[in-house]
Order: structure tokens, then C-alpha cells, then sequence
């Protein structure tokens, strides 16, 4: 039997860990991979900045909602925890399933990247890439295997190190008066199918780069003071992001041709090319993978205490609840990362990022209903913070998100083929785990 005293989480998390956290989890290789992509698909300079501008205000819309569910249920996991108190246990489990699936997928895309851009310094490394990617999560693994502490730091220094490189990279953009952009034509296709399609798309690869914005709410039971510290990081970060991805976009374009952009699968290293020569973007390489190191960091954090909590409700093993000296939920971390290796060996980015962007988008849109039907069903639970403008902001989240996920559902019809099949083979093994309970 695991002793469920010895196997709580320590309130050990302050405000500097949630704001790093927050960027560390969300700035990362989306931003750097693509803006091309991209372009590519929408060739239209104010499409694309609007569509980065629509991300970031659906995500801060959605921001206002997490806050007061995360300070109302501090608690480990997170989004399914909110659900599983408004629509009952197995709402919960799906969504909680969803919700991991989402954020163990991250590990694995952002070893392989690091990996990808280690090469680029050292290309007779070539055909060890998967080797890299490899020893690069076995590295974290033990480095979490220590206990918090140790991983709060790293977060907090290299989120730091992270907001300082990119600020950098925009200014030295904005500084350089070399290529300048052609004169965008006025063009009636955006309302044609194969623009729309194009959007959709792009909307996706977007949300996907925006995922992690809500990683706060995974860590709200070690947090030393919720109700204070949750909704400050949620605004705070959510804003320095926006801004962050906005200003990167326009510095690219700035420097770099829309047609050039489009062409590119590492534009940050292009413009780089131009702007400092080959010594400044190796340079440039170097700062990326340091950048990229934040992000593995957090995320290697986040799917234990899904799963942490999942356990807890009897939604997987009971050992899932076991946590070492360090505060590190020990197995759930061991699991997390066994799924990552796998996802290492067989996976590829685009179907990666595609499928999380996918699984974000449904988990968010149910906490959302989760916070009208609780504010009806639980009026009285204590709310230390309250969202704005409710309940307008949290219909206009679900409706954006409905909207999505049918844009989805029409640009990438393979993913949710296979979330339909994962959430019929969840019901069976809904039933099997609560008799076992």
C-alpha cells in the first residue's frame, strides 16, 4: 500500500518558478520552426501577424478562465481536474488521458530538435541523432530523479537566458537595413478554400507553438500561495509571449523576403546567416539549443503531475503516487519518460506538434464548460479570483475552440480519426480501472 501521507507534493514553488515555467513551457521550437511553415501557407504578410495576434488573445482569453479554476482547485494535473469535478469521473479520465498525451508528446519533439540542431554545429554527428536525442532525456531524467528544487532552478536561469536571446535576435533584426519586403498585393483569394484551408492550418501549428501557456495550473498544489501567485503568472506570461511571437515574426520579415520565409525550415538560423555572417549564426545555434534546454526542462515537469494525479483518483496504478526526498513524483516521472523514448524512436515533428495542437484544443475547450457549469452547480466553492467579463470571455473561449477544432477536424483529418479511436478504446479501460478500484 502506498502511504498517502508520504506521497504528497511539496509547496515549494513560488512566483519566479510559475512566470518561468510558463515561458520556458511555451517559447521554444515552435516559434523557431514555423514561421516558415507558415508563410508558406498563408503568403500574406498581415495574415500572418493577424493570425499570431488571434492565437495569442485566445489563449489570453483562455488565460482568465484557468485562473480562477486553478485558484479555485489547486491541485495537482491540472485542466482534468477541474472537469472531472463538473461532469463526473469519467469526463475526467478522458480528458485527463487527453491531457497527458498532450504534454508527454513535448519531451520527445524537443530532443529530437536539440538533436537536430546539434548537428548543425557538428554534422559528422549526423547519423547519431536519435542517439542524442536519447541521451538528452536520459539526462533530465536524472536530474528530476534529484527532486524539485533542482529542476526549479534550471527553469527560472534558463527561462531568464531565453527571454534575454530572443529580445536580442529582434533588436539585431530591427537594427539591419539590408532587404526590404515587397509591396503586399491586395488579393481576394484569402476567402477562397485553399487559403482557408491554409489558416486553418496555420491556426494549428500556432496553438501548438502556444502550448504550454497553462502550465502554471499543473503545479498549483506545490505552490506556495495559489490564489496570489497563479493568476499574476498566467497574465504576465501569457502577455511577454504574445509579445515575444509577434515582434519574432515581424523581425523575420523584416530581415527576410515573405517568398524566402516560406522556403525556410529554420528561419531564425537564416536570418541569423545574414545578419551576422556564419560565425554569428553558430553563435545563434548554440543560444537555440541553451533556449530549447528550458523547454525539455519544463516539460520533463509536467506529465508526472498529470499523471500524479491521475493515480491519485484511481485513474492508473496506485504507484503512480510515490514520491522521493526531492519531491519528485518518482514513478510518474519513469512512465512519463519511458513514453517519450518510445515517441523519440517512431515519431516525427509535423505529426507530433499537429496531434498535441489538436488534444490542447479539446481539453481547454471542456475546462471551459467546466467553469460555466460549476459557477451553476458549486456557486459557493471559494473563488479567490474571478474572471473578467464573465460569462462572455469563457462563451467567446468556447466558441473559438469549437471553431478550431472543426478547423481542425477539416485540415487534418488523420488526427482526429485517431482521437476518436483512443476515446473509444477509454471507456472499456475507464470500467476496468474503477472495478479495480
Amino acid at each position: 500500500m502506498i502511504d498517502s501521507k508520504k506521497n504528497q507534493l511539496k509547496k515549494s514553488l513560488g512566483l519566479s518558478f510559475n512566470i518561468a515555467v510558463l515561458i520556458g513551457g511555451t517559447i521554444g521550437v515552435g516559434i523557431l520552426r514555423t514561421p516558415g511553415t507558415i508563410a508558406g501557407l498563408l503568403d500574406n504578410y498581415w495574415l500572418i501577424i493577424a493570425s499570431w495576434l488571434f492565437g495569442g488573445l485566445f489563449v489570453l482569453i483562455g488565460a482568465n478562465s484557468y485562473a480562477e479554476l486553478a485558484t479555485m482547485l489547486p491541485k495537482a494535473g491540472g485542466s482534468y481536474n477541474y472537469i472531472k469535478r463538473a461532469f463526473g469521473n469519467y469526463a475526467g479520465f478522458l480528458s485527463g488521458w487527453f491531457d497527458y498525451i498532450t504534454n508527454v508528446i513535448p519531451p520527445a519533439f524537443y530532443c529530437i530538435v536539440i538533436s537536430e540542431y546539434i548537428i548543425i554545429l557538428f554534422p559528422s554527428l549526423h547519423s547519431y541523432s536519435t542517439t542524442i536525442a536519447i541521451s538528452l532525456l536520459i539526462a533530465f531524467v536524472l536530474l528530476h530523479l534529484s527532486g524539485v528544487k533542482n529542476g526549479s532552478i534550471i527553469q527560472q536561469i534558463t527561462s531568464f537566458i531565453k527571454v534575454i536571446c530572443f529580445v536580442a535576435l529582434v533588436v539585431a533584426c530591427f537594427m539591419y537595413s539590408g532587404v526590404k519586403l515587397a509591396p503586399i498585393q491586395k488579393d481576394s483569394s484569402v476567402f477562397q478554400i485553399g487559403i482557408l484551408f491554409g489558416l486553418f492550418k496555420s491556426l494549428q501549428l500556432i496553438i501548438g507553438t502556444y502550448n504550454g501557456w497553462n502550465s502554471v495550473c499543473f503545479f498549483a498544489e506545490e505552490n506556495d500561495d495559489p490564489s496570489k501567485n497563479i493568476p499574476k503568472s498566467l497574465f504576465s506570461g501569457v502577455l511577454l509571449v504574445i509579445a515575444i511571437y509577434v515582434l519574432v515574426n515581424i523581425a523575420f520579415l523584416h530581415v527576410l523576403p515573405l517568398q524566402t520565409v516560406a522556403k525556410s525550415n529554420l528561419v531564425a538560423a537564416d536570418v541569423a546567416n545574414i545578419i551576422f555572417g556564419k560565425n554569428g549564426a553558430i553563435i545563434v545555434t548554440v543560444i537555440s539549443i541553451f533556449s530549447l534546454i528550458s523547454i525539455l526542462n519544463a516539460f520533463m515537469m509536467i506529465p508526472p503531475r498529470i499523471l500524479y494525479g491521475l493515480s491519485r483518483d484511481g485513474f492508473f496504478i496506485n504507484k503512480g503516487t510515490a514520491v522521493n526526498k526531492g519531491g519528485t513524483p518518482i514513478v510518474a516521472l519513469l512512465v512519463s519518460s519511458l513514453f517519450s523514448l518510445f515517441l523519440i524512436c517512431i515519431g516525427s515533428f509535423e505529426v507530433l506538434f499537429s496531434f498535441a495542437a489538436f488534444t490542447s484544443i479539446i481539453v481547454w475547450g471542456l475546462a471551459y464548460f467546466s467553469l460555466l457549469k460549476l459557477r451553476i452547480s458549486e456557486p459557493d466553492l471559494p473563488r479567490t479570483y474571478r474572471s473578467f467579463w464573465y460569462p462572455w470571455t469563457t462563451i467567446l473561449a468556447i466558441l473559438v475552440s469549437l471553431a478550431l477544432l472543426i478547423g481542425f477536424i477539416y485540415s487534418d483529418p488523420k488526427s482526429f480519426i485517431i482521437i476518436v479511436g483512443i476515446t473509444l478504446i477509454s471507456y472499456p479501460l475507464f470500467l476496468i480501472l474503477r472495478k479495480k478500484k
